[in-house]
């Protein structure tokens, strides 16, 4: 994986060992993610902002629900000769099988629902709205969010320290962090500076959490939103 080459491995100075399972976990459904088929041709690259705009205007409660998450629009870093574009501006190629993802509160879901047969302007680009699935959060212990907010000058140590003080707060104690390279989104108010991270042997109990929770500001232009992802060896073993 081309990112896998940027990340930084920093590891807490202690061993745990691995908890024995008495009984199956059972994920809590208070928390979902909503996924949507959509319908739209592109978008620009950095096009967070544009989103929550076109997804408040078509569903007003989104404003005074803080608990909303917005996934990102995502497509593949490369492939057939092609890789993401970078720019800003620069222009998305979405495919059929791509989709629009809000992380919700279970109570929000026929709200969410509503949301089927509209079109949202997203930065002049049409996006319709088909039909949506809901499916729970995961159990695996390795998760990735694309964007965590960087809250001080973009320094990498800083970024990890700062990091690391919010999951004690969710009384989360990291064992393994990868920081990646940063990206910005852009705001009318402001420049929101950001850096991608993974975490990985974390007890299914704390990656459940931090993905119903977070980590840091900004859930509505994609930020702190954790998704499962492959087992950190497997990184590592591609890095090699």
């Amino acid at each position: 994986m081309r990112f896998a080459r940027n990340y930084r491995l920093i590891e807490t100075m202690y061993w745990q060992d691995e908890k024995k399972e008495s009984q199956r976990y059972v994920v809590p459904d208070d928390v979902v993610d909503i996924s949507y088929d959509i319908r739209c041709r592109t978008l620009p690259v950095d096009h967070a902002y544009a989103l929550q705009q076109g997804l408040r205007h078509a569903c007003p409660w989104l404003e005074q629900e803080e608990g909303v998450g917005v996934h990102s629009i995502h497509v593949a870093e490369s492939g057939n000769g092609w890789m993401r574009p970078e720019n800003a501006a620069d222009l998305l190629h979405l495919s059929r099988r791509t989709k629009l993802v809000l992380r919700i509160p279970k109570h929000r879901l026929a709200d969410a629902g509503q949301l089927s047969g509209q079109q949202l302007d997203v930065a002049g680009h049409s996006l319709d709205v088909g039909k949506s699935s809901v499916r729970p959060l995961s159990p695996l212990t390795t998760v990735f969010a694309r964007y965590v907010v960087v809250e001080d000058d973009g320094d990498e140590d800083a970024f990890m320290q700062s990091t690391a003080q919010l999951l004690q707060a969710l009384h989360i104690q990291p064992k393994k962090m990868l920081c990646g390279l940063g990206r910005a989104i852009r705001t009318p108010e402001k420049l929101i500076r950001t850096r991608s991270l993974m975490l990985a042997d974390m007890d299914r109990e704390d990656s459940v959490k931090l993905q119903q929770q977070g980590l840091g500001l900004w859930r509505q232009l994609g930020c702190g939103l954790f998704i499962p992802h492959k087992d950190l060896h497997e990184v590592g073993q591609k890095q090699e």
